[in-house]
């Protein structure tokens, strides 16, 4: 009996800490494959837009496709004890399956920027099941959105809304909101990031 009382709570996962810069303990990940889901939302206050540094994430696509690449080569860097499984990766693993897994872009991972969310809500948990069962692992890294303003300093500012899904519970085991400033959008999201691994 207690053996079991016992093994019931190391098994009980931890509850999300609060919503703000939280670092990442990479030591339960490492060795393990994490899949990085590709991220969905990116918006832009107009004093930013406007500026020339922001060009490279001009139009939506545009803006996902870089967010993605500085987000997985940061997280490659900073955490190598972690095999990272990155959202271009993601999509291959999804269009050699087609009928089971659609693109990895388009299962609403963006609701999941919502402080209160604790629990992946089902269609999306499913989704992310699916998707490991064919890349390995259990864990899905959610990058779940980004909006850049200016700060008093005018300097530019990213907030990045981060999750990590245990996908065998479809629980949210840590959340951050990550913020930085930098003079562009990629020293920003850059200074953002180095906040989840802090060397």
């Amino acid at each position: 009996m207690g053996c079991g009382r016992a093994s019931a709570q190391q098994d009980r996962q931890p509850k999300p800490e609060k919503f703000d810069n939280n670092a990442l303990s990479v030591v339960p990940l490492s060795g393990q494959q994490v899949a990085l889901l590709p991220i969905t939302m990116v918006v832009a206050d107009t004093s930013v837009e406007r500026d020339t540094s922001y060009a490279p994430y001009r139009g939506r696509a545009a803006a996902l496709s870089r967010s993605d690449s500085l987000i997985a080569e940061l997280f490659q860097m900073r955490a190598p004890e972690i095999t990272w499984i990155p959202p271009n990766e993601l999509r291959r693993i999804a269009r050699r399956a087609p009928g089971m897994l659609s693109d990895p872009g388009t299962y609403g991972q963006a609701m999941l920027r919502s402080p209160k969310l604790e629990q992946v809500p089902d269609a999306l948990g499913a989704n992310l099941r699916k998707l490991v069962a064919l890349s390995g692992g259990r864990m899905v890294f959610v990058p779940a959105a980004l909006g850049f303003s200016r700060d008093e300093a005018n300097q530019v500012r990213a907030d990045l809304a981060l999750v990590l899904v245990d996908t065998r519970r479809n629980t949210i085991v840590w959340r951050s909101q990550a913020h930085g400033t930098g003079a562009g959008p990629d020293e920003a999201l850059t200074a953002a990031l180095a906040t989840v691994f802090p060397q």
